[in-house]
């Protein structure tokens, strides 16, 4: 079962933007897409640690704005030739408010990347 919990109002995440989530963990990014579906997803790309929340959204996916890899927000994967993923976490909508689940909380810190 998981817990929810309260983050914002839709319509304070821009449509096809985001939003940073700070945790004592790290970030967390919240994006909104073109469906006002939202994702949560670790705001850091593995590649070169850039901020995935900077990111450029196009339909379900995220382009990080360091080395433009590309992102589906549905499962934290890179998609294409590059290889990496980011942990995605469970985000919903709610009477107008997004919610995210607990688990961005206990979450490990991401790895930072070599090089």
């Amino acid at each position: 079962m998981t817990n929810w919990i309260d983050i914002a109002a839709l319509v304070d995440i821009p449509v096809q933007g985001a939003r940073l989530i700070r945790a004592r963990t790290g970030c967390v990014a919240l994006f909104r897409t073109h469906d006002d579906r939202v994702f949560a997803l670790d705001d850091r790309c593995p590649h070169k640690g850039g901020p995935l929340s900077e990111g450029i959204v196009a339909g379900h996916t995220v382009a990080c704005p360091l080395h433009a890899w590309v992102f589906d927000l549905n499962t934290g994967r890179a998609q294409g030739a590059d290889a990496g993923t980011v942990a995605t976490y469970p985000a919903r909508i709610e009477n107008g408010r997004v919610l995210v689940g607990s688990a961005i909380i206990n979450r490990r810190p991401a790895p930072v990347p070599a090089g």
